[in-house]
């Protein structure tokens, strides 16, 4: 007699007539994941993925809020299901992240690739964020640490108002460059959005311990405002002007302290990669 062997799609249509649309739909997010990775039914990956559209949808806007000038809203958010789909299929249930995590952090590689990708600078702007990333580096180099604001103001020939009307308008590259900066690095994106979700280190994680510690001394080193800032912009995921309403400060504020945060962090990763 011939045998038939089923392929996942049809294992997993079986299993979900049995379980039924209803049931699956009471899952929650992991058991659905583990489910549709068990299986490979299509129904269930869209299902997984329809629950994280808003997400996506809330980065998009959080970017867009923060960076206007560098991408439509359409455009990230169509790059951003895609990221979403594909997360569903790549997202290694074994390690301790959870997939909301994992999932944020790809979509914000995705927006910085979209940047580097377009052509969202003038070439004036992009002159100007050379020239300040520059003069950071060169005078952290003469004092052996990371400057303050006012220093980097004094040596660039700016008053404090200039100095900060720069830091907003080159928000784009300050995040780029740091971002640069991590990849250099190895990856260190995730590290640093989802501090403290991890237990248990792969051998690879506990390579790279030593970056977590930087990045950790790193963003203690900052302003008091400049943590909070990354803190509810990364971890609360709020946009500029929930951030400005918290702080009691205006949208343009918070984007100069956003902005003077990445310069920092991007300072102090580069002197430790030298080191």
């Amino acid at each position: 007699m011939e045998q038939t062997t089923s392929t996942p799609t049809q294992t997993g249509t079986a299993l979900l007539s049995a379980v039924s649309k209803q049931e699956a739909e009471r899952l929650d997010d992991r058991s659905l994941l583990e489910l549709y990775q068990r299986t490979g039914d299509q129904e269930l990956k869209w299902m997984l993925v329809l629950r994280y559209t808003q997400l996506v949808r809330r980065i998009a806007l959080q970017a867009g809020g923060l960076y206007s000038s560098f991408a439509q809203l359409d455009d990230i958010i169509q790059e951003g299901l895609l990221v979403l789909l594909n997360a569903v299929d790549k997202f290694d249930l074994s390690k301790n992240v959870k997939f909301e995590t994992y999932v944020s952090t790809r979509l914000r590689g995705m927006i910085v690739d979209l940047a580097r990708r377009q052509d969202w600078l003038p070439r004036q702007v992009r002159q100007k964020a050379v020239k300040l990333n520059r003069a950071t580096d060169e005078l952290a180099g003469k004092l052996g640490r990371v400057p303050s604001s006012d220093e980097v103001a004094e040596y660039m020939g700016l008053t404090r108002e200039q100095y900060d009307a720069l830091l907003s308008e080159t928000a784009v590259s300050s995040l780029v460059s740091f971002e640069a900066v991590l990849d250099s690095c190895g990856n260190a994106t995730e590290k640093f959005l989802s501090q403290g979700e991890r237990s248990n280190p792969t051998e690879e994680e506990f390579q790279n311990q030593e970056l977590h510690q930087v990045l950790e001394q790193g963003i203690a080193a900052l302003r008091e405002n400049e943590r909070m800032v990354l803190s509810l912009y990364y971890e609360k995921e709020l946009n500029m002007k929930e951030i400005s309403q918290v702080l009691g400060v205006s949208a343009a504020r918070v984007s100069q302290i956003h902005s003077r945060a990445l310069q920092h962090l991007r300072v102090y990763m580069k002197q430790y990669m030298q080191a």
